[in-house]
This record gives C-alpha cells, structure tokens and sequence, in this order.
C-alpha cells in the first residue's frame, strides 16, 4: 500500500499525524537564533562553491596563464585533484558523524585531524604555489578538508530546524554554493586588474576565511538532539528540543511528540540493529533509497552543469568570446543569477512537492541542451555572431532550469529520505557519486571539449533523457511529511516509526500509539498539553521484557 501524507490546511503543518499553527521564524526567539547559527553550518557548501567559481576565474586571469602554463590535461587534473582528495577522504566521513557527533564532525572536518589542517595549509599551499605540481597537490588537501565537514553539516541542519522550516532549510543549504560562487567570481574578477601574480594568490587566501569562521562559531550551534538519544543522552535531547523549538518550554506539544516519536524511532533502529553498511540495500524500502542516492549524486555532476561550472573559459571561448573582462562579467553575473533562482525555489518544495520539481527540472534541461547543441553547431560552422549569444542565453537558461530541483534538492531530498540509522552512510553515498561524477567530467570535459567541440554537447542531450526516465520512475514524492516519518513512503507498513505517529510494525512491538497516552483534545477540538510527564528523561527508560521484540521480529 502506497503511503500519502496528509496536505496540511494553510497556516499550519503536520507532526504525527495532527496539524500545528505555523510560527514565524523570524519574530521567535528560539527559531531565529536557531536559524542564525544553522546559517554559520551552511558555510560548508559556501566553500565549495567558491572553490568551483574561483578556479572559473583563474582560467581566466593571464598572470595565472603565464605563471603556470597548463595543458588540457593538466586543466582537467586540476579540476579533478579536488574531488580525488575528497574520495579518498569518504572511508572516514560518517564515523566522523555517528561516533564524534554532528557537530563534531564539522569541527573535525576543519580543524582537529584532517580538514582544517587539509583547508587552511592546503589553501596557504595553494596560494604560495611555486609550480602547477604544487598547486594541485594544495587542492587535494582542501578536497580531503570539505570532505569530512560536508558530511556532517546538512545532517546537523536536517535534525536541528523546526520540522515546519526542515525541508525548505535544509534544501536552501546545498544552494549557498551559489553564494560562495559570487564571492570567488567577482573577486577574481576584481583581482583581474592586478598586474601581478597576487591577481590569483588572493582569491587563494581567501578560500580559508569559511573555514576559520567556523572553527570559531560551531561550538554556539546546538547538538542534534536525534544524536543525543542514539547515544543515551535523553534529557540533552530533550533541553535541546526544548530550546531551539520552544524557547525552554518543556511541555510545549510539539517538543514532546518530536522527543517521543525521535526516541522511539532510534530505539527501534538500535534493537532492529539497521546500522551496518549492509542496511543500504538489505531491504526493497532501502534498495529503492540507494538508487534515488547513487542517482542524485551522479546526475547532478553529469547533467552538463560541469561543463560550465569549472570550464566556463573554454566554453566561452569555443564561441568567439576571448576577451577575459567579458568572460569574467558573465561569470560573475551567471553566479549571482543561479543563486536568487535556487533560492526562491527552495521555498516551493513543500508547496510543489519534490517529484513535480525534479522532472520539470530534468525535462527543461534536457531541452535547453538540445538548442544549446544546434546553436553551438552553427556558431562554428557558419561563424554566427547571433548563434554565439545565443549560446550564452542558453547556459543561463540551462541553469535556471538545473535551479529548479538540482541544486537545493540534491541534500534537502537525499538526506530527508534516509533513516537515521543509515543518514550518515547514506549521505556518503551521496557524496562518494559527487565525487567520482566530479573526477571523471573534470578530467574528460577539458579534452573532450577540446577534442570534438560542440559534438560533445551531444553527449548530454542523450544522457539527460536517460535521467529523465530515471527521475520519473523512482523518485517519490515525501512533502508534507515529518523526518521520522518519510520512512513511511518507502517501507509501508514496515516502516520504522515510533511515537504518536506509529506505524503498525511498531505498534506491533509495544511502540508509542497510545492517542490517550500522547494527547488529549478537549470537547472544542482544542489541542491541550501532552499527558507525558518530562521527568521521564531523567529515569532510565523502562519496560517488560515481555513488550519488546527480539531483533528477528524486526525483519522485513
């Protein structure tokens, strides 16, 4: 039986089951602080969007040309070495988050072990570059850094906001790649005018200011308190609950459905034992996720964007645009215009829903591509000053396109459809076809690109039909759902839900359900506070032998 959640009515969202009036975020104390300090974690993706627009612009810039001279198969190693330095950093990821803590893991992907040493000295190493051997290895280092930090940080902001603000915080996170984008392309563009190799020393110096900020700020961002359960640690869970949700209110309803519905979920995922690797594709529910993650990684590095993103120089240039001022405008300006695009569409995945998104997305691309190709063709062949521009009008029409699901949706849908017990494997999966998608167009599209010209375009018009198909018969629909609850989209009635909003394997196994236990509604339809007395956080949860499952009754 196919699972459909309940479309709240307007001005309130649903948590187990009931609907809840709407806060607004910015005239509450808790959300708002809350939302400040979740917009220091967002920095992760702000990072990598600089890397990616910086190394845009120093294409462009000829004191980077004349001091370092590279090849086109040098270009596509430079390109590559950064996701090379993050795939080998992947074995280390999700430990990074499950045993040390979400936050933690940040912190250890920019300081402590690898990362911070990886991005700040590789980035000093990058800017001091004295050969393009250099310089290469400085950027493996930083890859290995963003590696360890962006597997903890969307996992912190998914388990930490507000579930009425989740999916549209959550999706606006991987979007701030645009913002970290602007910032490389405009300063590229102003170091553009230094006659000198501090032209590209300086927009490498500045690559290490997201890292140091958060260093600095991660230790004011609360723990998640989906973490603090798996580890025993209820009442932290609870008082963080409490305050990022409720401003301290304790008994607040919607606090106390999160905390038991989060509480029983984990548990049963603990005595179930779905935490090894094996869990990814153990069940038709998980088999079904592995392929929406193995997909979601690959396709949005294999969708054409690679093309634009680290070659925009040659791309241009294959069109009659040399002149580096005007290539560096159009840098900056495309980046400026992805960003206010993603954005705004993060704020309709809820009001669309994440399917319709995804295949309009997919079939616009695959669209603007094949005008994208036939322009291209006849801006060679018959030197067409107007099928050049139009070229230009399709990349940005391309990216407006790509903006609509790719960009944001990317973490916000993967992350939301994993189960806490895999979220971190699973996120690492992500990352893991991120990486090989980013390795292998960045050492190909150089040559390629080279090699056959606008015929490569080709390549993409066939592959974005292939995604299409692909989008179209596995991705499912999860808006309006709560996080413990998306499981029910997968698994039916074998999902693992615990709580007020249980599912009937877990009411099976004496899980939460008990509508007497976990509210009351007055005569009027009045919601009233929650008869589940807090103090139960500082016992140790108990219960008769006779009431829980052996893990063998947990399987599918």
């Amino acid at each position: 039986m196919v699972y459909v959640a309940k479309a709240p009515t307007k001005g309130t969202f649903v948590l187990a089951d009931r609907e809840f009036p709407r806060k607004s975020w910015y005239k509450d104390t808790a959300l708002r602080k809350t939302y400040v300090l979740l917009m220091l974690v967002v920095l992760t993706s702000a990072t990598n969007g600089y890397d990616g627009s910086m190394v845009n612009g120093l294409q462009s810039l000829k004191p980077w040309v004349d001091y370092f001279h590279p090849s086109s198969s040098q270009l596509g190693l430079l390109n590559a070495i950064m996701p090379i330095g993050s795939l080998v950093a992947i074995p280390f990821v999700p430990y990074a988050a499950d045993l040390a803590g979400r936050r933690m893991g940040i912190f250890i992907g920019c300081v402590i072990i690898f990362a911070n040493k990886s991005r700040l000295i590789g980035v000093t190493l990058q800017a001091i570059s004295i050969n393009l051997q250099m310089f290469i290895a400085a950027r493996f280092l930083i890859g290995f850094g963003v590696a360890i930090a962006h597997g903890a940080s969307p996992l912190l902001i998914t388990e930490l906001a507000h579930p009425q603000d989740r999916a549209v915080f959550t999706t606006i996170y991987n979007t701030t790649w645009y913002f970290g984008s602007i910032i490389a392309a405009w300063l590229t563009r102003g170091t553009e005018s230094v006659p000198n190799n501090w032209s590209w020393r300086i927009p490498s110096l500045v690559q290490a200011l997201p890292s140091i900020i958060q260093v600095c700020a991660v230790w004011f961002v609360p723990e998640s308190p989906r973490w603090h359960i798996d580890k025993g640690r209820p009442d932290e869970a609870l008082k963080t609950l409490a305050t990022v949700h409720a401003n301290g209110n304790y008994d607040d309803e919607v606090v106390v459905l999160e905390y038991e519905e989060i509480k029983e979920t984990i548990r049963m995922e603990q005595e179930s034992k779905q935490t090894n690797w094996s869990e990814l594709w153990r069940t038709k529910g998980n088999r079904h996720r592995l392929v929406i993650l193995a997909t979601a990684g690959i396709f949005s590095q294999w969708s054409g964007n690679g093309l634009v993103s680290y070659y925009m120089a040659p791309v241009l240039k294959s069109i009659g645009i040399t002149d580096s001022k005007t290539q560096l405008n159009i840098n900056g300006i495309l980046q400026i215009f992805n960003f206010i695009v993603a954005v705004t569409m993060c704020f309709f995945v809820d009001k669309l829903g994440r399917r319709k998104l995804f295949l309009v997305s997919t079939a616009g691309m695959l669209g603007t591509f094949i005008v994208w190709t036939i322009c291209a063709q006849q801006q060679e062949v018959k030197k067409s000053k107007a099928a050049g521009n139009a070229v230009v009008a399709m990349i940005f029409i391309f990216y407006m396109f790509y903006n609509i699901a790719w960009s944001g949706l990317l973490v916000g849908y993967t992350v939301e459809i994993l189960p806490y017990s895999i979220r971190a494997k699973g996120m690492t999966v992500v990352w893991l076809c991120v990486d090989i998608a980013l390795f292998f167009n960045s050492y190909v599209n150089p040559i390629a690109l080279e090699a056959i010209h606008w015929k490569y375009y080709i390549v993409f018009c066939v592959w974005l039909t292939i995604e299409l198909f692909v989008v179209w018969w596995f991705y499912i629909e999860t808006r309006n759902t709560p996080l413990e609850e998306i499981t029910k989209h997968f698994d039916g009635e074998d999902a693992v839900v615990g709580g007020a909003a249980a599912s009937g394997r877990a009411l099976e196994a004496g899980y939460g359900g008990d509508a007497n236990e976990l509210k009351r509604v007055n005569t009027n339809g009045v919601k009233k506070s929650v008869d589940i007395s807090v103090h139960r956080v500082n016992k140790v949860d108990e219960k008769d032998d006779g009431d829980i499952k052996d893990a063998k009754d947990f399987k599918a």
